[in-house]
């Protein structure tokens, strides 16, 4: 499981924050090819962000080809 974290006294915004530690993720192999990323909603409690935030994280990354949605 990622363990991912917002932290509200940096000046990052959370969803720069959010795409940030996934790609450092992915990086570090935390992430390998194929494995699927937490659902919107429960990363969005695990951060506590709105999911609508991870929703925008998720298709920032899809947009660059790190990530590749399924529905």
């Amino acid at each position: 499981m990622l363990r991912l974290r917002i932290d509200p006294a940096r000046p990052a915004s959370p969803s720069a924050q959010l795409a940030e530690g996934l790609l450092d993720a992915v990086a570090r192999g935390e992430v390998g090819a194929g494995e699927q990323l937490p659902t919107v909603r429960g990363l969005a409690e695990q951060v506590v962000v709105n999911p609508n935030t991870v929703e925008k994280v998720y298709r920032d990354l899809e947009a660059l080809g790190v990530v590749e949605g399924r529905h």
